[in-house]
C-alpha cells in the first residue's frame, strides 16, 4: 500500500510544473549561473566557489521541496477536503503523511546528488567518500527539521492562496537572509540582523562546514544548534496543540 501511494505522490509531482520549476530547474540553473560570474572568489574558511555554495544549493533544493511540495501539500489536502476523504479511503492519514515525507525525501536526496555532480563536472569539487557519507547523514537530519517546522507553520493555514503567497515570499526572504545567494557580511546591516533568526542561515552555516570538514565545537555553532532545537521544539508543541483542536 505505501509503495502504490508513494509512487502515486511521485508520479503527481512530477506532474506539477510549479513543483518541478522552483525545485528541479531553478537551483541548479542559478548554481551554474553563479559559478559562472563568482567561479574565481575565495569565500570564508577559504573556501572556493564549488565547496561554499554546494551545500548551500542542496540546502535551496531541500527548502523548496520541504516548504512547497510538503508543507504546501498539506495545505491543499486540507482545504480540498481530501483528508475529509481519507477517513473513509482505504489509505490511512499516517501512510499519506509517510508517504509524503518519503517523496520529500527522495526529491531532495535527488537534489543532493545534483548539484555535487555538477559541481563535481563543471567546478572540479572534490568529493571523498567519507565526507559524503557524513556530509549525506547530516542532510538527512536537516532534511526532519525542515519537515517538522513546515508542518508547525502550515498547520496554521486555512486557505490554498494565503499559504501560497507566504510560500513565495518566504522563499525570497530565506534565499537573501541565508547566505544562500551571497555572503551576508556584504548585505545591509539589517539584512545580517534578520539572518541571525533565519533558521535557514544557521543550517546553511553548519551544512558548510560539515561538508568541507570544517566543524568545530565553538560559540557560533552551539548557539546555532541550539537555536535550532529550540525551533524544533516549539514547533512540535505547536503541531501538538493543533492536533488537539481536531481531535477536540
Amino acid at each position: 500500500m505505501l509503495v502504490t501511494q508513494l509512487k502515486y505522490d511521485l508520479l503527481m509531482f512530477s506532474r506539477e510544473l510549479f513543483y518541478l520549476v522552483f525545485t528541479i530547474v531553478v537551483p541548479p540553473v542559478t548554481y551554474l549561473f553563479m559559478g559562472q560570474l563568482f567561479g574565481d572568489q575565495t569565500y570564508a574558511g577559504n573556501l572556493n566557489y564549488a565547496e561554499t555554495y554546494t551545500p548551500s544549493f542542496i540546502l535551496v533544493i531541500t527548502f523548496t521541496v520541504v516548504f512547497f511540495a510538503f508543507g504546501f501539500d498539506q495545505v491543499m489536502q486540507r482545504t480540498t477536503g481530501v483528508e475529509k476523504r481519507i477517513s473513509i479511503s482505504p489509505v490511512s492519514k499516517n501512510m499519506l503523511l509517510l508517504s509524503s515525507i518519503i517523496r520529500a525525501i527522495i526529491m531532495t536526496s535527488f537534489g543532493f546528488v545534483l548539484i555535487s555532480l555538477i559541481g563535481f563536472l563543471m567546478y572540479d569539487l572534490q568529493l571523498r567518500i567519507w565526507s559524503v557519507i557524513l556530509s549525506y547523514g547530516f542532510f538527512i537530519l536537516l532534511n526532519a527539521v525542515m519537515l517538522i517546522l513546515a508542518s508547525a507553520i502550515y498547520s496554521f493555514f486555512q486557505r490554498m492562496n494565503s499559504a501560497l503567497v507566504f510560500s513565495i515570499v518566504i522563499f525570497q526572504v530565506v534565499i537573501f537572509t541565508g547566505g544562500l545567494a551571497m555572503p551576508i557580511r556584504l548585505m545591509p546591516n539589517f539584512i545580517q540582523v534578520i539572518a541571525d533568526f533565519n533558521p535557514l542561515y544557521h543550517m546553511n552555516n553548519l551544512f558548510i562546514a560539515i561538508w568541507n570538514g570544517q566543524f568545530s565545537l565553538d560559540s557560533q555553532t552551539l548557539l546555532s544548534v541550539g537555536y535550532l532545537a529550540v525551533l524544533v521544539i516549539v514547533a512540535l508543541i505547536c503541531l501538538y496543540i493543533q492536533n488537539k483542536r481536531k481531535i477536540g
